[in-house]
């Protein structure tokens, strides 16, 4: 008995053996392209037991050969054995590929009927529907999986999908907010996959659908308050900030919320210059009251934007600046978080020196504010920066060194580090030392702080230019005096400076940088004709000069918000883009003309 079951596994061991061995060599006919050969090798390996293995090259063989009945056996004596339903797909991808659309359509209708309303089954289908590329039956798939299904699952995800290889972007959109109300977690999730499909600022087809869409969700179903969220971010892709914050002050009423949407609406808001917006958004903080953990901080944040917005507008009265002391004044008192406390006198004194010209009293809050417990570094740093502006702004221009130069060693690798680095590199430019200056600009010409990098860049060509070429150091240390004179608001003095330059040495290479800092001094008065003639002088004469699309940027601004000529300021613009690609301004540039045109919703 024993020699006849070793017999027996000899026997099954060689046919298994030969078995493989026809089975390689079969695949390497079949990835050779070598069908007749290949064929003659399945069908052996088909008779002795091998199906399960060959089967699909054996049928793609076949289909290869134009031996359509051959494969739709095959593909039918599979179905026979293991009344696998996505086999009809085979069979209705056979049918295609001979050009029997009936029959084929048939095949994959019979695949959807006998496929079981359950998650595995129906996905199973779809997924072979997917590899064949028809997607219109992919969708059937998962459709019939939502309407029938027994276990509760949408399918939303896979539809979605589908819908947008479809080219079906609203159906595509429906599945997502089916998505939303299933699951809010996977908001983010969804907000993505439609920023890596709509131009948020350009599709105005597809934006106009899908706002459109959200607003009927909304509407049929106000209890669903994921959709309201969704809308207030799509609102903020669009720009429309102001209607974002709509949607969010009402979640944050609806929901009896903390106010914590409304500070992050606020700080994009910022971000994008809207500070109308982001003020709305802390007045509905601070409206919460004192108890609101928010409160302290949205306090401090409204006078910043306050600020920032009266810096914006060029028309700005001293009235409006003495009226913002006065609340900086008055919040004082209910700031108790030394964090925000010294924020707000860092704030404060900023307005103080460079707008109400009362740099004592700025001087004695940033003080004060450095002696306050509790206070982390990079805060304290900022202040120490702040000072050092302060001390500078008095000419106190080595206390205002020292400050920097601590900074810049405390921070080293940081970008405030480099903020500090910087400020010490002007000051030496201030005072005449160029060649230090020009060393330390070297460096922060590699800071990962784009402005940093793009101020130092231009503060050393603006050295190379006109210092490096120049026997004579007179007129860049006079210029250099100048400069700092302008920026401690001492405009007379400068002016006599900068002209004291063009008397005595008539037509020097600092020509250009003299137009760019009178025209900047009559716009900081408010004298915008004479601003716009020497900006446009320097434009149309000094072109190739460092500051042309500062000029050319700061007269599309004039243009736009002062004069009010569209017209002209969006030919500035366009100007700018076209021939100062890689200017910093490009951005807002950019964003700017698309208003004008009206192509920004």
């Amino acid at each position: 008995m024993k020699k006849l079951w070793l017999i027996a596994i000899l026997i099954l061991a060689t046919e298994c053996s030969f078995g493989q061995r026809d089975f390689e060599i079969a695949e390497q006919y079949f990835f050779d392209g070598k069908f007749t050969e290949a064929k003659m090798y399945y069908e052996k390996l088909s008779k002795e037991g091998f199906e399960n293995e060959i089967y699909e090259n054996y049928k793609t063989t076949l289909i290869q050969l134009n031996l359509e009945k051959d494969a739709e056996t095959l593909i039918k004596r599979r179905l026979k054995q293991t009344k696998d339903a996505t086999l009809h797909v085979d069979l209705g991808n056979l049918y295609s590929h001979f050009k029997h659309d009936k029959n084929a359509a048939e095949a994959y209708q019979t695949a959807l009927d006998k496929t079981a309303p359950y998650r595995m089954p129906i996905l199973e289908l779809g997924q072979k529907f997917l590899e064949v590329n028809l997607y219109a039956w992919a969708l059937k798939t998962y459709e019939k999986g939502k309407t029938f299904g027994k276990d509760g699952y949408t399918y939303s995800f896979e539809i979605a999908g589908v819908q947008g290889s479809l080219g079906n972007f609203l159906g595509m959109s429906e599945a997502y907010m089916d998505i939303l109300k299933e699951d809010p977690s996977y908001l983010a999730q969804v907000e993505t996959s439609l920023m890596q499909l709509v131009d948020f600022q350009d599709d105005d087809v597809r934006c106009n659908e899908l706002k459109t869409l959200v607003l009927k969700r909304i509407q049929l179903e106000p209890s669903i308050t994921i959709y309201s969220e969704f809308l207030a971010w799509f609102l903020m892709q669009r720009r429309d900030f102001n209607g974002a914050f709509i949607q969010l002050n009402a979640l944050d009423k609806r929901n009896n919320e903390n106010g914590n949407r409304l500070m992050n609406l606020a700080i994009q808001a910022t971000n994008n210059e809207e500070y109308g917006v982001a003020k709305k958004c802390y007045d509905a903080v601070i409206a919460k009251g004192k108890a609101s953990i928010f409160f302290q901080q949205a306090s401090v944040k409204k006078l910043q934007t306050i600020s920032l917005l009266l810096k914006k507008n060029e028309f700005t009265t001293a009235d409006e600046f003495n009226a913002l002391d006065i609340e900086y004044a008055a919040i004082q008192k209910d700031i108790v978080q030394a964090n925000e406390l010294a924020i707000l006198k860092k704030d404060w004194a900023h307005l103080k020196t460079f707008y109400l010209n009362n740099s004592k009293d700025a001087e004695v809050l940033l003080k004060e504010a450095l002696t306050l417990g509790g206070v982390n570094a990079k805060t304290l740093a900022e202040i120490k920066l702040e000072l050092g502006d302060v001390l500078l702004f008095q000419n106190k221009i080595w206390e205002a060194s020292l400050l920097f130069s601590q900074i810049e060693l405390d921070f080293k690798d940081d970008v405030l580090g480099h903020e500090a680095k910087f400020r010490n590199a002007k000051i030496s430019f201030y005072t005449g030392d160029f060649e230090w200056a020009q060393g330390q600009l070297d460096v922060l010409k590699a800071s990962t702080s784009k402005l940093i990098s793009n101020n130092a860049l231009q503060l050393s060509l603006l050295i190379t230019d006109n210092f490096n070429m120049d026997t004579i150091p007179l007129p860049m240390m006079q210029y250099a005096r100048a400069e700092l004179l302008a920026y401690q608001n001492q405009f007379a003095l400068a002016f006599q400076t900068l002209d004291s330059i063009t008397t005595a040495f008539p037509g020097h290479s600092l020509t250009d940088e003299i137009l760019f800092t009178k025209a900047n001094i009559y716009r900081k008065q408010g004298d915008f004709e004479k601003a716009v003639l020497l900006y446009t002088e320097l434009v149309n004469i000094h072109f190739d000069g460092i500051y042309a699309d500062d000029a050319l940027f700061a007269l599309a601004e004039i243009e736009e918000k002062h004069f009010k000529d569209l017209a002209k300021a969006q030919t500035q613009y366009e100007r700018l883009l076209n021939d100062f690609p890689g200017s910093l301004f490009v951005i807002d540039a950019r964003k700017r003309y698309r208003a004008l045109k009206g192509e920004v919703q």
